[in-house]
């Protein structure tokens, strides 16, 4: 084992430093993995890439980058109970304290200790390294059917939609209105139509967004955004509306057509971070009988529960990668996720940089 590394961080103000930092050595109930993938998410550019908003201990502190890591396990601290050196893995991005309500739940993105409570890429350590210490209790066993691409959307990108449509439930009589093409929103549109949704409508504003999810058959039609949105939704479901609608765009009017464009009784989920969202109670919502969900990533088991229906469903996140890079150059990889001119974005290393590492294709 090398004793030295390369490391990404974010200064907040749209650039990457790379820095050379010692290995890092794990200590009880940690282990030390080689990163073979780390995605980048919208809230990395939101939050930390172009500036830091977030403040206290909610804050970026100063740490190696990357919330959306998969590797390999070169190292086990004393007292590992279920993973060991070899063993591939998913790093959930949140690590609680483990004792309070929600992390007994599996939530530790909610876990409520301002001590204990800290996120890989944002207070402690994360994924953009050769190498990083995690928490064994943080781990989700990674099948040799997926990729480490794959693992690395588990988290945060896939989780987090699978938990927001489990909450509105999605199946076969279900049309499904997904704002934002992001690759949050990429994501949905491939687990709904997994899931059984029968028409899956999507909107957004950037063209090379619009062309993956088609090309990808994530979506059946996609609208650019636009004021007479609404409209065109109940046009293309009979003039009803739909189903199911799936916010992951967090822009106002989006969020405002998501909810206007569901048909009555039906169901609607914000996952898209930040913004706000004007609408008029009683004709949008009321009247309509409509239930409105926000959801916040996901928990552990369910994690779990998501990567075996990867592997039965033979659906592989890392079809929505549309760049890949190697360390050395995050700092392009950054740029281009912050230009929105992509799908997602990963920093790789090793049989992930040719895009090889899935083991079953």
């Amino acid at each position: 084992m090398k004793e030295t590394m390369t490391a990404a961080y974010l200064p907040g103000n749209s650039t990457v430093e790379m820095r050379t930092v010692p290995v890092p050595v794990p200590g009880h109930g940690e282990v030390l993995l080689r990163v073979k993938a780390s995605t980048i998410c919208g809230s990395d550019i939101r939050c930390i890439y172009r500036e830091h908003l977030g403040k206290g201990p909610e804050g970026y502190q100063g740490v190696i980058a990357g919330h959306e890591p998969c590797g390999r396990i070169v190292a086990a601290g004393e007292g590992c109970r279920r993973f060991k050196t070899g063993d591939r893995v998913i790093v959930y991005h949140i690590s609680g304290c483990g004792v309070c309500n929600d992390c007994r739940r599996g939530y530790m993105i909610s876990c409520t200790s301002a001590q204990y409570r800290r996120a890989y890429g944002w207070q402690r350590d994360g994924g953009m390294a050769e190498y990083m210490i995690a928490e064994e209790k943080d781990l989700i066993a990674l099948p040799d059917e997926l990729s480490f691409a794959d693992g690395a959307q588990v988290a945060c990108g896939f989780g987090t939609v699978y938990e927001g449509l489990e909450k509105i439930g999605i199946n076969g009589n279900h049309a499904v209105l997904i704002t934002g093409l992001g690759p949050v929103g990429l994501a949905a549109g491939a687990l709904c139509r997994k899931l059984g949704a029968t028409k899956i409508i999507g909107i957004d504003v950037v063209p090379e967004r619009m062309k993956i999810a088609i090309d990808l058959g994530l979506c059946d039609s996609v609208l650019p955004s636009g004021p007479n949105n609404v409209a065109q939704v109940r046009e293309l479901t009979g003039g009803f509306g739909v189903e199911r609608a799936v916010d992951c765009s967090a822009h106002d009017l989006a969020r405002a057509t998501a909810i206007r464009a569901t048909r009555k009784w039906g169901k609607i989920v914000f996952i898209g971070e930040g913004g706000k969202v004007e609408i008029n109670p009683s004709p949008d919502m009321i009247h309509d009988q409509k239930t409105l969900y926000g959801s916040w990533v996901t928990s552990t088991w369910l994690m779990e529960e998501l990567v075996e229906r990867l592997v039965r469903w033979n659906l592989h996140p890392a079809d929505i990668v549309t760049h890949r890079f190697p360390l050395e150059q995050a700092s392009d990889a950054y740029a281009l996720m912050a230009s929105g001119k992509c799908g997602k974005v990963a920093v790789c290393a090793d049989e992930e940089l040719t895009g090889t590492g899935n083991l079953a294709r």
